[in-house]
């Protein structure tokens, strides 16, 4: 398939999410306003229109065009999407990355459409991403397709830290019970060894200390056995292990301690001492909430 092709055929499938979802009304803007809004060449927004002509689903009358009746998926072109679970993930996966590569920053706007379109998922993927994203507060709808990503103060960063320490704590103690024979304590000593093989390389590797970081606090909120443990795992990573809003000057030293940190948890639990295990861990909490409020205080 060629490129244009491909476009045309994406654009299709984008603007029968966007007039489903009501983000396109009768009659449609105009084929300027179109091509701004779905990043595209005013050619490709006639050629897209045409389709929808011939599909019945608008008409031309005069120099505007009227919705006919609703699309519907046959109206589109159902091989260029991923299964819907399948482009959720992949657009997690790829918001974060923007985040935390600084792609996406505090007082970015940012479209919907633009989103979809770099990720190649659904415009109502994104959608439906983002409204649940919203509920943390650091993205806001400035108007209709359009986000903006704010900062947060200490106060933020104060409850998102206390909404962690209530987590982990209690998943902590579910891990602590779990029986011997459970796989994660196999997992449990697979990270540790890890953590020692990074130890070695850690003035070279620093920076790929983020997805240890990442799977030991999964691996203890897994204990939870709550699925909505593991959704605010997300939010708390892109925030905490991610560093974001951060200044990267200290980011080396930071990380050689959160290592140290990690494994004086996981060798505590490994011993099943519960109390040691409780102390490092609200030791290593402690040492990321400082972390984030002195940055937080240094650019705000």
């Amino acid at each position: 398939m060629s490129r244009s092709l491909e476009l045309r055929q994406n654009v299709v499938n984008q603007m029968i999410d966007a007039l489903i979802q009501g983000h396109i009304s009768s009659p449609l803007p105009p084929q300027a306003a179109l091509a701004e809004m779905f990043n595209i060449s005013r050619t490709t927004v006639r050629n897209t229109l045409a389709h929808f002509e011939q599909r019945g689903v608008l008409q031309k009358v005069e120099q505007c065009y009227l919705i006919v009746r609703p699309p519907v998926a046959d109206d589109g072109f159902s091989d260029i999407y991923q299964p819907v679970a399948s482009q959720t993930a992949l657009f997690e996966q790829a918001f974060f990355q923007m985040i935390n590569q600084r792609q996406l920053k505090p007082g970015d706007i940012f479209s919907e459409l633009k989103l979809a379109q770099s990720v190649r998922v659904s415009p109502v993927v994104v959608r439906e991403f983002l409204l649940r994203f919203c509920h943390y507060n650091l993205i806001e709808q400035v108007r209709r397709g359009h986000w903006h990503m704010k900062k947060f103060d200490q106060d933020y960063a104060e409850k998102l830290f206390e909404l962690r320490k209530m987590l982990e704590t209690h998943a902590l103690n579910r891990f602590i019970n779990l029986p011997t024979e459970d796989h994660r304590w196999i997992q449990l000593r697979d990270l540790l060894d890890r953590h020692r093989q990074m130890r070695d390389s850690i003035a070279s590797s620093y920076r790929m200390f983020a997805q240890l970081d990442k799977e030991m606090h999964s691996l203890i909120l897994s204990a939870a056995n709550n699925p909505f443990f593991n959704q605010s795992l997300e939010i708390i990573s892109v925030i905490f292990h991610s560093h974001y809003q951060w200044d990267e000057s200290d980011l080396k030293s930071r990380n050689i301690i959160a290592l140290e940190e990690h494994m004086a948890i996981l060798t505590a639990l490994l011993s099943r001492n519960d109390v040691d295990a409780h102390c490092e861990l609200h030791r290593h909490l402690t040492t990321a909430k400082q972390s984030m409020i002195r940055s937080i205080k240094q650019y705000s």
